[in-house]
């Protein structure tokens, strides 16, 4: 039996995407080809390197106009600058952000003394948690548990009620400021509802669920619009809101992290399929996994007895 997993409540806030233009001289903005280039020069204090080799998380100073200090992992244009990096070095370096993507560039290293960076919160791990409800973490092949939340459209949404259906589930906030973590979520999701609807003889037993887990600004109404950005049809795709109790045992027992820290949101990346039957058929870390992936997935979770 796996221990249980106490489940705290998060106070969830959120940074926004809607940017004015800055001022700010440690910042550009690029016109190009199909959207726009923003140039940032930022200063911060490296927490961790990832095991990719090419990722570092580091925990930044405010970036005016675009969000506030936080800590958040990026990834390298050019993986040999993170040579010689370690955990506790203070580091300078531009963040380019496109329409659809983020990296980073032009790393070196500066004492602590001339950077900027707030004092990190206390961890969640490391506060008395107030126990809302056990979680099992699930693993593949455990049955998922009834979960009620709202939907786009103000209508009650249980779990339950996909069984027979394949469904695939995603966890964003809509207010993330970067294209490949939220967003490319929800374009990810766009991409496959397109190839699930348009594959020849395709199964039709199948289903999208996009859940908020800032559930004090994501409202139906909120995620009605957002929704609409992204054409999802809500007969196939749902973006769900709900209480803090729910939508955090449901994204913890995938592994799905996140907290409020310094006003913005920290949050790792999970995606699950859930087969016909119920049943956890894949979790997917991370934002690598590509529309032809997870429609061959779901396609396959469709036949589960």
């Amino acid at each position: 039996m796996k221990a249980a997993l106490l489940v705290g409540i998060l106070l969830i806030g959120a940074v926004s995407c809607q940017r004015a233009p800055s001022a700010n001289p440690s910042t550009a903005s690029l016109s190009r080809p199909g959207g726009t280039q923003q140039v940032f020069q930022v200063k911060g204090i490296v927490k961790k390197l990832e095991t990719d080799g090419k990722s570092v998380e580091i925990r930044h100073e405010e970036i005016p106009d675009y969000m506030p200090a936080m800590t958040m992992p990026f990834e390298a244009k050019n993986p040999k600058e993170l040579a010689g990096l370690k955990p506790g070095d203070a580091v300078e370096f531009r963040l380019t952000v496109t329409d659809s993507d983020s990296w980073i560039d032009q790393i070196r290293t500066l004492s602590p003394a001339n950077t900027n960076v707030p004092p990190a919160a206390t961890p969640p791990s490391a506060e008395a948690p107030v126990i809302i409800r056990a979680a099992e973490p699930l693993q593949v092949g455990d049955p998922l548990p009834e979960y009620h939340f709202t939907n786009q459209l103000g209508q009650a949404v249980s779990t339950k009620q996909f069984k027979g259906q394949a469904l695939a589930i995603t966890f964003v906030f809509t207010r993330c400021p970067l294209p490949n973590f939220c967003p490319r979520m929800s374009s990810n999701f766009e991409e496959v509802q397109k190839k699930l609807v348009a594959r020849p003889n395709g199964p039709t037993n199948w289903h999208l669920l996009t859940i908020s887990f800032d559930p004090e600004f994501d409202t139906p109404t909120i995620l009605r619009a957002y929704a609409e950005r992204f054409n999802a049809d809500p007969q196939r795709w749902e973006f769900l809101t709900g209480s803090v109790p729910e939508i955090t045992a449901l994204s913890q027992q995938f592994g799905q992290t996140f907290w409020r820290e310094e006003g913005a949101l920290n949050h790792n990346l999970r995606t699950v399929v859930i087969d016909a039957s119920g049943r956890v058929a894949k979790i997917i870390t991370g934002n690598t996994w590509t529309s032809d992936e997870l429609a061959e997935d779901i396609v396959k979770a469709t036949a589960a007895q």
